[in-house]
C-alpha cells in the first residue's frame, strides 16, 4: 500500500470499543465450583457474549479489566522498553544477559522501527504465581507497593544505576499474570466448545514467550542512528555518556509536566512500512495477551549544549492524543478496518490461528496491524505481549474444519450474503495481497512447528508476500 492510502485508510477507520470483562467475572466463569442459582443466568449470558465476541461473527478480541496489581507492574515495566532500546549496544547487551532476556529483532540495525526484548516463561511458575496470588501470599522480593511520589503525584524515577534492577522480576510477574488470563480464557472456551483441547494444548507446550516491545518515534530513530555514527571514538563515546546523564536529568524534569522475526506465534514486520509500525498479519498461536499500550512523548533537551538535538521522553503514561491504541483489525464480517480502543489499565485477549483450527472455527483469529499515529512523529508506543502457543509437536487435523474464511476467503456468515473477493473494499484488497491465505499454509496432519515454518516462509521466504526487513 502507498503511504498516502495507508494514512487515508487509518484516518477513515471506524472505532472498535472492546467488550470488557472484569477479572472477578473471569475467575467466576473459569471456576469449577457451582455458580449460585441466582447468578446462573448472568453467567450464561456472559459466556455467550464471550463466545460471540471471539467467534466467527465477532472481532476476535476483547479486554479484561480490574486485574489486581497489574497496573503497577505495567507502569513499572513498559517505560523500560524505550530505555533499553536507546541504550548503547554494549551496555544493553550486558543488561539483557544479566536479566536472561534476548531479542528477536536485529538491535544493531539503526533503521529498525521496533525494538523487542523476549523471555521464555514457564507455565509451572505461572500456575504457582496464580495460586500464591489467590492465597494472598508474597511470592518474591519484588516490591509491588506504590513507588515514592513527588509533590505533583508523579512516580519518582529510579536513578540510571538501578532503574533495571527489577527488570527480570517485573517481566516475569506481569508475564505470569497474563499467562493466567490466557489459561482461564482457554478453560471458558473449552467449556463452551466441549473437551479440554485449548487448555491442554497450552499446558503441553510448557512455555509461552513474553515480549517487551518499543515502537520507535521519529526522534528515537534519529537518536539510534546518531549513536551508531558515534560508536568507536573514545572522545565521542565520552560525549555520548555526558548526553545520557543529561537525558536522565531532563527525564526527571519532564516527568513533572507531562523484522519481525517470528517466535512461533506472530508474523509482522519491524522494517519501514510507511505508516505502519507492524504490517498486517495473523498471530498463529492460540491466544495473544497484550497490555494496553503506553505512549511516551519525546521532546528536546533545554540545556545549553550541543546535545540539545537529542530527544528525551516524558517518562510516564501519556494519554494518546486521539485516545486510540493504534492496534487496527480487519473485520471480514463488516468488510472494514477498525481502530481498537480500550482503557489504559486493561489487557487485550486476541485469538490466534491455532485456536481457530483447534476449535473447528468456533473461535476466529484476528487479522491486525499496528499503525503510527499520523501527525505525532514524537510519540512512541510501548507494550508487553505474551504469546500462548501449542507444543511444537502438536498435530493439526483439519478434516472437519473450514479454512475458507477471513481474508483467506469468507466467514460462513458471509456465504449467505453472496460476498465474493470482488466485494472487498480497496483497503481490504491491498491487505489481501500481503497476507497469505491459511489454506496455502496449513495441511492436514501438520505439526505446529511445520505450520509455523510454512507461515514464516510464505510471509518472508523467497517470493514471500512481505519484506523481511
Amino acid at each position: 500500500m502507498g503511504d498516502g492510502r495507508q494514512k487515508k485508510d487509518m484516518e477513515a477507520a471506524g472505532v472498535l470499543e472492546l467488550y470488557e470483562l472484569h477479572y472477578s467475572d473471569l475467575l467466576l466463569l473459569s471456576s469449577t465450583s457451582p455458580v449460585p442459582e441466582e447468578g446462573e443466568e448472568r453467567v450464561e449470558r456472559i459466556k455467550k457474549t464471550i463466545m460471540e465476541t471471539l467467534g466467527p461473527t465477532g472481532p476476535g478480541l476483547l479486554s479484561i479489566t480490574g486485574v489486581p496489581k497489574a497496573s503497577i507492574l505495567r507502569r513499572r515495566l513498559l517505560p523500560l522498553a524505550r530505555k533499553l532500546a536507546l541504550l548503547d549496544h554494549d551496555r544493553r547487551k550486558h543488561i539483557l544477559k544479566e536479566h536472561n532476556l534476548g531479542s528477536d529483532v536485529p538491535l544493531k540495525n539503526p533503521d529498525r522501527n521496533v525494538s523487542s526484548f523476549a523471555m521464555q516463561l514457564k507455565y509451572a511458575q505461572a500456575l504457582e504465581s496464580a495460586l500464591v496470588k489467590t492465597n494472598n501470599k508474597p511470592r518474591c522480593n519484588l516490591n509491588l507497593e506504590p513507588a515514592h511520589m513527588d509533590d505533583n503525584n508523579n512516580e519518582v524515577t529510579d536513578s540510571p544505576e538501578n532503574e533495571f534492577e527489577n527488570l527480570a522480576d517485573t517481566f516475569r510477574e506481569l508475564g505470569y499474570c497474563m499467562m493466567e488470563l490466557g489459561l482461564r480464557f482457554a478453560q471458558i472456551c473449552d467449556m463452551a466448545i466441549g473437551g479440554q483441547e485449548l487448555e491442554r494444548s497450552l499446558l503441553e507446550s510448557g512455555t509461552a514467550k513474553g515480549r517487551l516491545i518499543h515502537y520507535h518515534s521519529v526522534p528515537d530513530n534519529l537518536l539510534v542512528k546518531a549513536s551508531g555514527r558515534r560508536k568507536g571514538s573514545t572522545k565521542k563515546q565520552a560525549y555520548c555518556e555526558k548526553n545520557q546523564v543529561l537525558l536522565s536529568r531532563s527525564e526527571q524534569k519532564q516527568s513533572k509536566c507531562c523484522n519481525l522475526i517470528t517466535n512461533g506465534n506472530e508474523v509482522g514486520s519491524s522494517g519501514n512500512q510507511g505508516n505502519l509500525w507492524q504490517q498486517w498479519h495473523y498471530d498463529y498461536g492460540i491466544f495473544t495477551v497484550l497490555t494496553a499500550p503506553m505512549f511516551l512523548m519525546s521532546s528536546q533537551l533545554t540545556e545549553n549544549t550541543a546535545a540539545d538535538q537529542f530527544p528525551v521522553l516524558c517518562d510516564q503514561d501519556c494519554a494518546c492524543p486521539t485516545g486510540h491504541s493504534y492496534l487496527q483489525i480487519f473485520d471480514a464480517n463488516k468488510n472494514d478496518v477498525f481502530m481498537v480502543k480500550t482503557s489504559s489499565e486493561s489487557f487485550i485477549i486476541q485469538v490466534g490461528e491455532s485456536a481457530d483450527i483447534l476449535s473447528r472455527g468456533k473461535l476466529s483469529s484476528t487479522l491486525h496491524c499496528v499503525c503510527r499515529p499520523p501527525n505525532f512523529e514524537n510519540l512512541s508506543r510501548e507494550t508487553f505481549v505474551v504469546f500462548l502457543q501449542p507444543a511444537w509437536s502438536k498435530t493439526f487435523s483439519i478434516s472437519d474444519y473450514n479454512m475458507q474464511h477471513g481474508m483467506s476467503g469468507h466467514h460462513s456468515s458471509n456465504e449467505g450474503n453472496g460476498h465474493t473477493e470482488l466485494d472487498f473494499n480497496e483497503a481490504a484488497q491491498d491487505i489481501h495481497k500481503i497476507v497469505p491465505p491459511l489454506s496455502s499454509r496449513l495441511k492436514d496432519g501438520m505439526t505446529f512447528a511445520e505450520f509455523s515454518r510454512e507461515t514464516t516462509k510464505q510471509y518472508y521466504g523467497g517470493s514471500g508476500l512481505q519484506p523481511n526487513s
